[in-house]
């Protein structure tokens, strides 16, 4: 018998094979012939056979980042990258890949301050805080509040407050390598402002308050307020987290950027991708002196962003709604009208496909345990892994045995592509 992997094609016939040769133009020759002969390497060994080995070139390419249609129901998806940028964000991102005036004033011929129209777009926004800065996430902004203000000293937090969040991320691991010092008050359930009053000393650093993400406690609990907190007379920092910079309807409860300067905060902290709906960022607003403390801090200069971050956050800021808002804004009977236009067209191709209530959720440590109301596709179970794993990846949710295609955190634009997405699985 002949040896079967004589049968393995050779790696430039291989890399002749359409889907290949337009991967190379896309990603580059090198990249898809290191996929290719990685394949060939794995038919040589009886991983696979040889007539697969284009097929497993081709799908070790997908595994790379690649656009996916976020039908969970979760808008602010941390697993899918997050806020979807605007158009016209993605517009400015793209302008911005080349050279640009992210440090020079066209005008006078010389270098200017970073970012500044990012930064004065922000100031717009939030017109209470005395100064704007921005650095590359939520995390780095409270990073540079503890080497800033807290060096060596303590840093009062409330127990109820000493959070988790995704991926195993501590709030009290983040500050304390920082060499700052947490003085823990109150009760996992109850703190008041007495018990941060009776931690405060010479050697406070700063009072820190966090939104507490993902969970929510009810029962017999109880929290200071920014207010009273406020009246304390050491500087008072803000995390809220999720990025809200002013009141929301939908979200009454949560808190938001104008509101917790305006109840006395020193500095506010927060993301920018999740519900202001921009780039990874993480905004440091508040007290003038404070802020350029930060700003002109060394470690300021490795908390950075860079030219595409602050193109995509000034056009978030100045440009029309956001795709998270949008989400956050749509109305319940619009989504179920979509649902069952949807469901109708898949049921003429013969797929079991009805249109459902569902729940969907804001994401990202935003709002826990506030349900949106929504609309959905359902579908049979068995077309999750073909849905995720085809051309256009489309994430849904299980429930129930069924796969739920939930309306609220798929762009309308998207929905021809979901059909087709569907349809592709038959």
């Amino acid at each position: 018998m002949s040896d079967p992997r004589r049968a393995i094609a050779r790696t430039d016939a291989v890399l002749a094979e359409p889907r290949l040769a337009e991967a190379a133009r896309e990603l580059g020759r090198d990249t898809v012939k290191a996929a290719v002969v990685a394949a060939q390497r794995r038919a040589r060994a009886g991983e696979i056979t040889p007539d697969l080995v284009t097929e497993t070139a081709i799908a070790a390419l997908r595994t790379r980042g690649r656009p996916v249609i976020n039908a969970t129901g979760v808008v602010v998806h941390t697993n899918l990258g997050r806020a979807p940028l605007s158009a016209s964000s993605r517009r400015a991102v793209l302008a911005a890949t080349g050279c640009t005036d992210v440090e020079f004033d066209l005008e006078s011929g010389r270098r200017a301050r970073r970012g500044r129209a990012a930064m004065a777009a922000l100031a717009a926004a939030v017109p209470d805080a005395g100064a704007v800065h921005v650095v590359n996430n939520n995390a780095a902004a409270l990073l540079l509040c503890a080497i800033v203000l807290a060096p060596g000293r303590e840093i009062v937090i409330s127990r109820g407050e000493l959070v988790e969040i995704g991926d195993g991320f501590r709030i009290p691991d983040l500050l304390s390598c920082t060499g700052a010092r947490l003085r823990e008050v109150g009760a996992t359930n109850r703190t008041s402002v007495g018990d941060y009053a009776a931690a405060i000393g010479e050697h406070t650093g700063f009072i820190l308050k966090v939104h507490p993400s993902n969970f929510v406690m009810t029962g017999f609990t109880a929290q200071a307020t920014v207010s009273e907190l406020a009246g304390l007379d050491v500087p008072l920092v803000v995390d809220i987290g999720s990025g809200l910079l002013r009141p929301h309807p939908v979200l009454p409860a949560e808190p938001d950027a104008t509101s917790a300067l305006a109840a006395g905060a020193d500095l506010v902290t927060a993301s920018g991708d999740k519900l202001l709906g921009g780039p990874q960022a993480g905004l440091l607003l508040g007290d003038h002196d404070l802020v350029e403390r930060m700003r002109r801090h060394p470690a300021a200069r490795a908390l950075r962003v860079d030219k595409l971050t602050l193109a995509a956050l000034e056009a978030t800021l100045r440009g029309p709604t956001t795709p998270v808002g949008d989400a956050l804004d749509a109305d319940p009977g619009e989504l179920l009208s979509r649902a069952n236009v949807l469901a109708e067209r898949l049921r003429e191709a013969e797929v079991d496909a009805i249109a459902v209530g569902s729940t969907a959720a804001v994401g990202g440590g935003g709002a826990p345990g506030v349900p949106l109301p929504s609309a959905a596709v359902s579908l049979p179970e068995r077309f999750a892994t073909p849905l995720r794993t085809g051309t256009i990846p489309v994430v849904g949710r299980i429930e129930h045995g069924r796969y739920l295609l939930d309306l609220r955190s798929v762009d309308p634009a998207d929905d021809e592509d979901v059909i087709r997405a569907v349809l592709a699985c038959m």
